[in-house]
């Protein structure tokens, strides 16, 4: 039949398509319109084709049925016959590789349907075992795991071509193919736990911070499974890019969003800070691997972190983290202390906003609340103490910056002078020693005596609470020297070592005034004379100047050694130096230690002033004792190794006339020699003497070489 013909009027479908057209041509004809016979003609070929369709449909289902049994025709079956084999774990290669795959292993696998010739296709074509088949090519994976395979090729694993560590199949990381595990399997090698050991087995570095962290701790210990991030919850599965690469999950502007799929609210108070607001606008601001370190991210009050913020935070606000390290606050948190605050207790650790924002936690309408989370009774005056004092800047506040340089000014003048003092007291005692100018040391013979037993105690209190004073305030003053934070754990912990300072500053405290009380006693009472004036009182006259100018003479051979009274000029310096010390020390460290009362009337610059004082004057006042005290007292060479004359109260005759002249022909013109004779100390006087007072020197030498040792690290700085 031609195209266009019409079926003969014989066949059926002819016969209805003639009746459908003569039907057709009545409804035209009697006027009806298209609407009147469309229904018409659509039951009519409806009834026509039926036919057509029922012979039609067995064959079509046949043929449906044929496609699927073609393709199981076509699917291989190979598996029984290489498990045949396979199926025995001591089957080896030539070079010892294992190649068993065993049936139980490979049915519980995520590869349990595939037929291993669907993966090794050479296992149809090669005579095997005699011939090898090959390693299966990773575009086999391919086929099934198109988007995987997509998206590790444009990733860092993917173009890694060279190298040991190169990705050059899918066993590097999903293990073999004959066991590999479904999708959260726990035994996979890519499970949350599994992969840690997995992609550490290339990356050990960050394995090895990553075992130290808090989010290892929540998953590998506590088992946080679910919730603890692993390897690709942060650096996604396959399309892992370095962190500089746009894409990257790590990257930059995304890292904040990757740590906030956990940590939600924190990113949007980080969000809503000044540091988002940097990223945001496309700049260097910090985001979450600038403060946390990536994989070894630790505690947030962890001792150690808290040490460590203010480096972080210093490393874009240079000069604020370095007043920050050099306040009470700063120092106290690098030696451990986790009561003092640190930069995230005043700033708040991620919702950081600029001083001039009412939401700060530091715009002066919020300092309050700030402040007396840790400080009670905050008043208006102790408001404006600056925490990132910088006394070396006048502009921060020019009393404090005076008084800095008034203390910098007495410790140069005061160490220069007595160091050069020392120096040439020194060389002149070595020579005098060579040439036998000073009395032996002897412990028998007659005695006098110089020192009553109160005295004697009193001493020994002072050199008790100064060595107390000093090993618990020099790690504090030095706490970026190496040793501070040695020395600061021999009492335990900073708060520890808090609490024995005080208690030494009420000891001094305590002596001071005993010692006052003493001099007013046998000044008002006893009606004791030359107190304050004479040659028995310890105020500075014109003869300690007349003696200073010939002790000069002394040390360059230019004359004797001057005649001293009871009291040297040195040994005046020594003592006005505690009444000084106590006094300035002890104030500024009430200051310190009751500062809200204190700024109830004094302003708060008073308190920053206070910290330079009490810092200052307790660096000049160890640094004089350990060094030249210990030097005029004990380690000179007439009277090394140890003067025990203020343990024992006593000293002996033939010493007293040497280093006393003056005292002792005033004492034999005025009759009161026999009166000051006295036994030579016991034994056991003489070894306790010479324990405390070795112990005393020799903890205060080490100290000195400590005080040394931190200026030295001052200097590049």
């Amino acid at each position: 039949m031609t195209p266009g013909a019409s079926p003969p009027s014989g066949h059926p479908a002819g016969a209805d398509a003639v009746r459908i057209q003569h039907a057709a041509r009545g409804a035209r004809a009697d006027g009806a319109g298209p609407g009147r016979y469309r229904w018409r003609v659509r039951l009519a070929l409806a009834c026509a084709l039926l036919p057509c369709w029922l012979l039609a449909l067995p064959g079509a289902a046949a043929a449906a049925a044929a496609t699927p049994a073609a393709a199981a025709a076509a699917k291989p079956d190979t598996r029984a016959r290489c498990l045949e084999c396979h199926d025995d774990k001591t089957l080896k290669s030539d070079d010892g590789k294992s190649l068993a795959v065993l049936a139980d292993d490979y049915a519980r696998g995520a590869h349990r349907k595939l037929d291993c010739a669907e993966c090794h296709d050479a296992a149809l074509s090669t005579r095997h075992p005699k011939n090898p088949l090959g390693a299966v090519k990773p575009q086999v994976c391919q086929g099934c795991h198109e988007d995987e395979f997509k998206a590790i090729g444009d990733s860092v694993h993917g173009r890694r071509a060279k190298g040991e560590r190169a990705i050059k199949d899918c066993t590097g990381c999903h293990g073999s193919l004959h066991t590999v595990h479904r999708s959260g399997d726990p035994k996979s090698p890519l499970s949350a736990v599994n992969q840690i050991k997995t992609c550490g087995a290339c990356h050990e570095d960050v394995l090895a911070n990553y075992e130290t962290s808090e989010h290892a701790r929540a998953l590998l210990k506590s088992g946080l499974t679910e919730g603890a991030p692993s390897c690709s919850s942060c650096h996604r599965k396959h399309d892992v890019h370095a962190k500089d690469d746009p894409r990257s999950a790590t990257h930059h502007a995304k890292i904040p969003e990757t740590c906030g799929s956990c940590h939600k609210g924190i990113l949007k108070d980080w969000q809503d800070s000044a540091h988002g607001a940097l990223v945001r606008a496309g700049k260097e601001g910090p985001d979450c691997a600038s403060c946390h370190t990536p994989h070894a991210v630790k505690r947030p009050d962890a001792t150690q972190v808290r040490h460590e913020v203010a480096d972080r935070c210093g490393n874009c606000h240079e000069k604020i983290g370095r007043t920050y390290r050099d306040s009470f606050h700063g120092k106290a948190t690098q030696l451990g202390m986790k009561q003092a605050a640190a930069c995230a207790d005043c700033h708040t650790a991620h919702l950081n906003l600029g001083k001039s924002n009412p939401k700060s936690s530091v715009h002066p309408d919020n300092l309050a609340a700030t402040c007396g989370a840790c400080h009670q009774n905050v008043n208006v005056s102790f408001l404006t103490f600056d925490p990132h004092a910088d006394p070396t800047d006048p502009t921060r506040n020019r009393y404090v910056h005076w008084i800095y340089l008034g203390m910098t000014a007495l410790l140069l003048g005061v160490f220069g002078f007595f160091g050069l003092h020392g120096l040439l007291w020194l060389q002149r005692s070595l020579v005098g020693k060579l040439r036998g100018e000073f009395p032996a040391h002897v412990h028998d013979g007659p005695h006098v005596k110089r020192f009553r037993r109160g005295q004697v105690w009193v001493h020994v209190t002072i050199v008790t609470s100064f060595l107390l004073l000093a090993a618990t305030g020099l790690p504090l003053k030095f706490a970026e020297a190496p040793w501070a934070p040695a020395l600061m754990s021999v009492f335990g912990d900073p708060q520890v070592a808090g609490w024995l300072h005080r208690f030494a500053g009420v000891v001094t405290f305590g002596y001071f005034f005993l010692h006052v009380a003493m001099v007013l006693h046998a000044m008002l009472v006893k009606k004791q004379r030359g107190m304050l004036w004479g040659p028995g009182s310890m105020v500075p006259q014109p003869r300690d100047l007349f003696d200073f100018v010939a002790m000069m003479k002394y040390f360059l051979y230019l004359g004797p050694r001057p005649k001293f009274d009871r009291f040297t000029y040195w040994e005046k310096f020594d003592y006005l130096a505690v009444f000084w010390g106590v006094a300035i020390i002890g104030l500024s460290g009430l200051m310190l230690w009751f500062p809200t009362f204190f700024s109830t009337f004094l302003p708060g610059w008073a308190l920053n002033a206070a910290y330079v004082v009490h810092s200052d004057e307790a660096l000049l006042a160890t640094g004089f004792i350990f060094l030249f005290h210990f030097l005029h007292t004990h380690l000179r060479p007439e009277s090394f190794p140890m003067d025990t004359v203020v343990f024992t109260g006593r000293m002996p005759l033939e010493t007293f006339k040497h280093e006393r002249p003056l005292e002792y022909e005033r004492a034999v013109r005025e009759g009161r020699l026999e009166s000051m004779m006295a036994p030579p100390p016991t034994a056991a006087e003489l070894r306790i003497a010479y324990v405390f007072g070795f112990a005393a020197v020799a903890i205060g030498v080490v100290l000195a070489v400590m005080i040394f040792w931190g200026l030295l690290g001052w200097l590049p700085h």
